[in-house]
């Protein structure tokens, strides 16, 4: 309905799982962290749980896919199973035979012998259960015997259990007392903070093709207040706020807007779900003091991890015993210099001098004016303000994502980084296997890529040249299309028609790049298909792929 007005490609808010719209929030990372930890030094049991909409099921599923072919996994949803159902059930996920009406021990057997033969392959198995406290005690009872079976030094099925507060509560009662002994990781997920709000909006918009300031500060702080930061209820907040922006002909979803989508949305919500926009106090203060000293509590993981304030960084101790060396490059001398750094503990051995490197530049415009440099491009205030600009030959544009999609991007971006309440912005300028080196000011710094990512907030900056100034579509004549048609041409190894006219011909053309490039089909080159276009046609842009024997310095 407002896709077009807003020039999405998809809408932005929908509740409908998408891997394409995870996002991760640092207290995301930091319940993966937790929990791969607690799974990965020999324990049979972590437990994650977090109000219904806060995002359980997001960090389930991404722990899934951030695993190797040495880890076979199942996901299980939705459990109401009795013990004979259970292990059926994870039969059925493992494709395991079993016959017809068997016993609870023939069901044991077909999955102890599917264990030991993924051991004796070095093959770690994990089962994800979510929803887990509707399993009754004798259901899970029945878990803990199925991780009995283990070798010296670790258990042969590893269990995740998700599920809402409840499952604390069950889990405290004398009679599931010895699985609860053996969860080695726990963690209890709080909602989004008013900034990282923010940001999950802005990502969703982007994702979705739009502009990422559509929702005014005001608007945020609202929706933050009212859906106690649950992800779910923002969705549907947004959703709505945007449908009543395009009846209304508004550009931007102000304050008001976003006040009147949480009164609809919140009238059909069960009571105590969300908070009365109209309310005043006491919505943050009683959250904290519902969940934050469980939460407090529950981030304590067996095995060794460092924990270092209410916001800190939690560091996963199979890092332990290892040694990484950070090199330091001055852009006055290209020699380098190494230090040695036996990490016991990865937290605590960051060389301060690093931090300090690190941490040195508060200011996002003169970092993104330094990418620019690295363009060859200087940059005046304006540019470094990454605000839209039609006169100017490059597009910036802010994103949260991942590493991996930056890499896949292959162009130097702009990172902001987190720890202890310090924030900074670094260019990433060259990536590695295991390494990367990022400019600050005057500097090239290396280090492990797994620090960066630690600290790393998953926001970043990109630019790139922009030739294509607006939308394009049928009928339309001009250099424009002209040029659209070339650099169709280009990259789908056509030739150009020579023609300035969007023609049915050149229509064709954009829609195969559009079912190339997996986005909507509809034929006009609009923003996000001439991002993504612009993109793959750049005039020799600079890359962050490590070149074999690159020296200097700036």
């Amino acid at each position: 309905m407002y896709k077009d007005y807003f020039g999405f490609y998809e809408v932005p808010f929908s509740i409908v799982p998408s891997s394409r719209y995870l996002f991760l929030s640092q207290r995301h990372r930091e319940a993966m962290q937790h929990l791969q930890a607690g799974l990965g030094q020999g324990g049979g049991f972590a437990m994650l749980t977090g109000e219904v909409g806060t995002g359980k099921t997001t960090v389930a599923k991404a722990m899934l896919a951030s695993l190797d072919d040495k880890t076979a996994s199942g996901l299980i949803l939705n459990p109401t199973f009795s013990s004979q159902d259970l292990l059926e059930a994870i039969c059925d996920e493992f494709s395991l035979s079993y016959p017809e009406r068997a016993s609870l021990k023939q069901l044991s057997q077909a999955i102890y012998q599917y264990l030991i033969d993924n051991d004796q392959q070095g093959i770690n198995t994990l089962l994800v259960i979510d929803e887990a406290q509707h399993l009754s005690a004798e259901v899970l009872e029945q878990l803990r015997l199925l991780t009995n079976l283990e070798t010296d030094d670790h258990k042969l099925l590893k269990v995740l259990l998700i599920g809402q507060p409840e499952l604390q509560d069950k889990l405290r009662t004398t009679q599931l007392r010895q699985l609860a002994q053996r969860i080695t990781g726990r963690y209890h997920l709080l909602p989004l903070t008013e900034g990282e709000t923010r940001q999950y909006i802005e990502f969703r918009l982007s994702t979705a093709g739009g502009d990422t300031s559509l929702f005014s500060k005001g608007a945020v702080a609202v929706m933050n207040k009212a859906s106690q930061g649950i992800p779910r209820l923002i969705n549907l907040i947004g959703d709505k706020a945007l449908q009543y922006a395009y009846h209304s002909g508004e550009k931007k979803v102000s304050k008001s807007l976003a006040q009147k989508a949480c009164e609809d949305i919140l009238s059909f919500q069960a009571p105590g779900v969300g908070y009365s926009v109209q309310s005043t106090g006491g919505g943050l203060s009683e959250l904290l003091s519902t969940y934050a000293m469980p939460a407090l509590l529950g981030i304590a993981v067996a095995g060794g991890l460092y924990w270092k304030g209410a916001e800190g960084l939690a560091w996963l101790s199979s890092l332990s015993n290892q040694q990484q060396v950070v090199e330091s490059v001055s852009a006055s001398n290209s020699s380098s210099k190494g230090v040695i750094i036996p990490v016991n503990n990865v937290a605590e051995s960051y060389p301060q001098e690093l931090l300090h490197d690190l941490f040195k530049r508060k200011d996002k415009i003169s970092a993104i004016q330094e990418l620019y440099a690295v363009w060859g491009y200087k940059a005046g205030v304006l540019d470094g303000m990454c605000e839209e600009s039609p006169s100017s030959s490059f597009e910036c544009q802010k994103y949260l994502g991942t590493l991996s999609q930056i890499e896949q991007q292959n162009l130097p971006v702009v990172m902001s980084l987190y720890l202890d309440g310090q924030q900074s912005y670094v260019v990433l300028y060259q990536v590695s296997d295991d390494q990367v080196q990022i400019l600050n000011g005057r500097q090239r710094i290396a280090l492990p890529k797994s620090w960066l990512e630690q600290l790393w907030t998953g926001e970043y900056y990109s630019i790139w040249q922009r030739e294509l100034q607006t939308t394009l579509r049928l009928n339309q004549q001009g250099a424009q299309v002209r040029l659209l048609d070339e650099k169709l041409s280009k990259v789908l190894g056509g030739t150009p028609s020579g023609s300035d006219i969007f023609d049915e011909a050149l229509k064709r053309k954009v829609e195969v790049f559009q079912r190339w490039q997996d986005i909507e089909v509809d034929g006009i080159a609009g923003r996000n298909t001439l991002r993504k276009l612009e993109l793959l046609t750049q005039n020799n842009p600079p890359s962050i792929e490590a070149k074999q024997n690159q020296e200097g310095s700036l």
